[in-house]
């Protein structure tokens, strides 16, 4: 079974980050919420708070290499305060340079973007930030893969998002049955 890790700090947008944790159990891919904070509840952007299921420090070696990908809700001040947290910025390298996948959904593709990895590749992001998507072939769809590069525009495409992750660490057959689970479309 796949492994992710699905990064909170204060702020998250809370569709962008419950979606594709539910949606991704329910596919029978495992799932761990990561507080990158000292603390495992993390506040949303709308007020809604979340027991994270660890928290940034409580990652050894062996997690992190049997990881398959790195999940980036966005939302503000979201966004931001994973990018203030160097470790995580840190291990956001260590997956895109090692060619493990990483996702990242409104702002949080400009984590991508700021940090050179999206040079000639394609992405999008929340509208008004493609300018910070440096070197990316910018583009205004639901979702777009590059890669092993997973980007999307924001909480109205969580679903979107989630099932692109599913098919890409299950199979298309399978993202198709929870979208049909869920009445998707």
């Amino acid at each position: 079974m796949a492994e992710c890790l699905l990064f909170l700090a204060e702020g998250f947008e809370e569709v962008e980050a419950l979606t594709p944790v539910d949606l991704l159990r329910r596919a029978g891919i495992g799932v761990k919420t990561v507080s990158v904070t000292k603390d495992h509840m993390v506040t949303g952007s709308h007020g809604i708070g979340v027991r994270a299921d660890k928290v940034f420090d409580d990652l050894d070696q062996q997690t992190i290499e049997k990881t398959d990908m790195l999940i980036f809700p966005g939302g503000m001040p979201g966004t931001e305060n994973l990018r203030a947290f160097e470790p995580l910025m840190e291990l956001l390298d260590y997956f895109v340079e090692s060619g493990k996948y990483v996702s990242a959904i409104c702002a949080a593709p400009t984590l991508l973007g700021q940090r050179g990895h999206l040079k000639g590749k394609k992405a999008c992001c929340y509208p008004g930030l493609e300018e910070k998507l440096e070197g990316a072939e910018v583009f205004t769809n639901a979702c777009i893969s590059d890669g092993n590069i997973i980007t999307s525009r924001g909480a109205g495409c969580a679903v979107e998002f989630s099932l692109e992750i599913i098919r890409r660490l299950h199979s298309w057959d399978e993202a198709e049955r929870i979208s049909s689970s869920i009445v998707h479309k």
